[in-house]
């Protein structure tokens, strides 16, 4: 059914482009600089109207307009503005070159739309962070993620510690990480939104259900891309940043543009190291003199954590055969010591675990490949990714870090462990983005993951080594409309996904399922989707989506990871069938005063839900799935600014997240039908409020003042069906308040800030109720040379 309502809207728009937008022409054209330079991100606008856009790196510009006269204003910071009248009556095409303007301006006034907002105001449910301004003040992405609408970050503890991220209710696994398209794994598995150094991020999109399929990915609850800074200027930005529990963090950033040559390198280096030693409070402990078990506070003692990654890019951009061309490579190393199993009950005193990844990488990119119109962009990657677990102890620790001499390890409760395991990964992304005409596009992409599994143990002499292949090949294409002046635009995508795992691992085929899996096979699945916007007016705009996605297990759910995480070789991908609805807006009801609203609702039935069920006797995991769970809910934000000087964010969240399988095998109803989804947060909210003061006590200064709210309500960290009222687990309420400072100088070349998080000391919890740090600072330092 889905497929022929698919069918029919395709061939509605298609008849559709043929009936509008007949007197319409194209102004084409490129702006730059006095020494001939294109100029990137230059506003090229009609004035008296709201159409506008932005140059791209090649300072190329289009722009469809009515035929008659118009007043064409081209203009960008530190440049005069260009101004020229054109009778359109054809095609037309007129470059513009703009001289350098000395004077500050004041104010300026802004025709088109930042490429944040041009997300937010599309077809796809999607957030849009920009994090440039922010680099002053926040400590890591997760941060900035976590107040977004509709996305909670749920962290094991502090610095480094484990998370797992949720959007609409879908999360973990579900949701897949990129960085400019490519997956964010080809970093090496340690390497996350944690750990990844914010100097080198321009801005963050975050896709919600419906993705599109120009990323390539299999996610299912949606995607999150990091878009990397591109300037072609010469600059230096260096931070460091030092705070409680003997955190400390260090980012570089860099590029140098040879003037004759042309070649641009790129040099980046974050390193981040805690000792995580923040105070448990309440954790039980044997009381000699009562002779029972009491609450005591203590710190975490054997949670220390250091990663570095280290990259050097180099390559060429504006080339007549090239548009982009990089070579990259690449290293990072994680060490962190396990303190607890995946809750807090069980305390490790011993335990560690590290890795390495090395990557080398290539990407290439060109406008016209081939033909006019064509863009080809082609990436490799092949990353060695070498993790190690000691678990060597046999002890058994308590929270004042005495312990008792056991029969068994830490972790798993065998025999003593150096468990390796060999992930190479090896990445292939092709795309091709066709323009046929100005309102009409083709997008092909086509991803391959390949990911070996080899385990073996240097202690162990009974573990069995093996080496396991996983594979995944992700094809889309999506046909992409913008119709009606740009007021309704439309896209329709199809994409295939075909696994192929290769399984020779057989220890404990009684929890993994590795007899029943031996030898090879391949599977094939498809999806399909389209999203829609209409835009009525600036003030209000309709988008809807939907999707039938898919999602192969990843090779951490599916072979698991050695020893914290079972492998489970008959886990079954995840399906589901995605809904989005919402209303948007810009209201500009005064002079300096702009009020942005969204509002969405969503839907998603999910098949063979993918999630990890915890055994607490051992404290160690296992992937399974969830025959059937309906998720439904509803999301506002609303971001109001005044002028240059405030700006106020609201947002809340509601996630009905129950599990539709009625039935056991045996015909018996289960208690858990529909339940809500264990150990998921269903509703939060969070206020931010943000103060600017330019020439603050000097001229070119700027003072920045931010205040943080978040608000999570109590939810079961069981099945609601099991155990009475009084007995069932939960984590409470949540109210946690945070508030930054900072001061920049010389036009932001000298920046220092400080960040108090968990203002009032507030007892936090995230997943299976580990506790967070409770009230830290931090201060961070920073200099962008350019």
């Amino acid at each position: 059914m889905m497929r022929l309502i698919l069918s029919f809207a395709l061939c509605l728009c298609l008849f559709g482009a043929k009936t509008v937008a007949q007197n319409k022409y194209v102004l084409s054209g490129t702006v730059t600089d006095a020494t001939g330079h294109p100029v990137s991100m230059a506003t090229v606008a009609i004035e008296h109207t709201s159409f506008g856009a932005f140059t791209d790196d090649k300072g190329h510009y289009t722009l469809e307009l009515s035929a008659g006269k118009h007043i064409v204003a081209v203009s960008s910071v530190g440049y005069k503005t260009e101004r020229k009248e054109l009778n359109l009556r054809k095609n037309t095409k007129q470059d513009f070159t703009l001289e350098e303007n000395t004077v500050v301006l004041k104010a300026v006034e802004v025709y088109g739309k930042t490429q944040t907002q041009q997300v937010r105001e599309g077809v796809y449910a999607a957030n849009a962070l920009d994090v440039k301004p922010l680099t002053n003040t926040i400590h890591n992405l997760n941060t900035l993620v976590n107040r977004s609408t509709g996305v909670k970050v749920r962290e094991e503890g502090g610095v480094g510690s484990d998370f797992e991220l949720s959007v609409n209710g879908l999360s973990g696994n579900s949701v897949r990480y990129f960085i400019d398209g490519v997956p964010m794994s080809a970093k090496g598995r340690g390497i996350s939104l944690a750990n990844l150094p914010v100097n080198i991020i321009d801005r963050v999109e975050i896709y919600k259900g419906v993705v599109p399929s120009h990323l390539g990915g299999d996610a299912l609850g949606g995607a999150i891309n990091v878009i990397t800074r591109k300037e072609r200027k010469n600059y230096l930005d260096v931070s460091y940043g030092i705070g409680s529990f003997h955190t400390h963090k260090a980012d570089m950033f860099g590029q140098y543009v040879m003037p004759k040559s042309g070649i641009v390198i790129r040099p980046v280096a974050g390193i981040n190291y805690s000792k995580n030693d923040y105070l448990m409070k309440g954790v039980e402990l044997w009381d000699e003199a009562e002779r029972r078990f009491r609450p005591f506070d203590r710190k975490r003692f054997h949670d220390d954590y250091f990663s570095v990654l280290t990259q050097l890019e180099a390559g060429v951009t504006h080339r007549r055969w090239a548009d982009e061309f990089f070579l990259s490579g690449s290293f990072s190393s994680v060490h962190k010591q396990l303190q607890t199993g995946s809750i807090q009950s069980i305390v490790y005193g011993k335990a560690e675990r590290e890795s390495e990844a090395w990557n080398i990488s290539a990407r290439y990119m060109k406008n016209d490949f081939l033909l006019s119109g064509l863009k080809a962009n082609f990436s490799l990657s092949h990353t060695w990714d070498h993790a190690l677990t000691t678990d060597t102890a046999f002890r058994k620790y308590n929270w004042d870090g005495a312990y008792i001499e056991s029969s068994r390890n830490e972790i798993a409760g065998r025999d003593r462990t150096r468990r390796h395991n060999k992930r190479p990964l090896t990445t292939v992304r092709t795309g091709f983005d066709y323009r046929i005409d100005t309102r009409h596009g083709l997008n092909l992409n086509y991803l391959m993951n390949r990911t070996g599994n080899e385990r073996y143990d240097e202690i162990d002499t009974d573990f069995d080594p093996s080496n396991d292949i996983f594979t995944k090949h992700i094809l889309g294409l999506s046909y992409n409309q913008r119709l009606v002046n740009d007021r309704w635009q439309n896209s329709f995508f199809v994409k295939n996904y075909t696994n192929y795992l290769n399984v020779t691992q057989q220890d404990l085929p009684w929890i993994t399922g590795s007899r029943e899996k031996q030898g090879a096979s391949t599977k094939n699945y498809t999806g399909y989707g389209l999203a829609t916007r209409y835009g009525f007016s600036e003030g209000l705009s309709l988008k809807a989506s939907y999707e039938h996605s898919m999602r192969l297990p990843l090779a951490r759910e599916l072979l698991g990871n050695g020893t914290t995480v079972y492998a489970n070789l008959q886990l079954k991908p995840e399906s589901s069938d995605n809904y989005n609805l919402g209303l948007f807006g810009t209201l500009n009801p005064a002079p300096g005063h702009q009020l942005f609203y969204e509002v969405n609702g969503f839907f998603r039935n999910v098949k063979d839900y993918i999630r990890a069920v915890i055994s607490e006797a051992e404290g160690l995991s296992q992937y399974g799935n969830v025959a059937s769970v309906a998720i439904k809910g509803i999301e506002s934000e609303v971001r109001y600014t005044y002028d240059d000087w405030l700006q106020v964010i609201a947002n809340g969240s509601y996630e009905d997240a129950r599990s539709m399988t009625r039935y056991y095998p045996d015909g018996k109803e289960m208690i858990t039908y529909k339940n809500r989804v264990p150990n998921r947060p269903w509703l939060f909210g969070n206020v931010e409020v943000n103060v600017k003061k330019r020439d603050f006590l000097l001229k070119k200064s700027i003072l920045r003042a931010g205040y943080n709210f978040e608000y999570v309500h109590w939810f079961f960290l069981t099945w609601e069906g099991y155990g009475s009222l009084a007995s069932k687990s939960r984590i409470p309420s949540q109210y946690q308040h945070n508030v930054s400072l900072s001061l920049s100088f010389d036009n932001d070349k000298y920046n220092v800030s400080v960040t108090c998080n968990n203002l009032f000391d507030r007892l936090a919890y995230d997943n299976f109720k580990l506790q967070k740090p409770g009230r830290s600072f931090f201060c961070k330092f920073r200099i962008f040379i350019n």
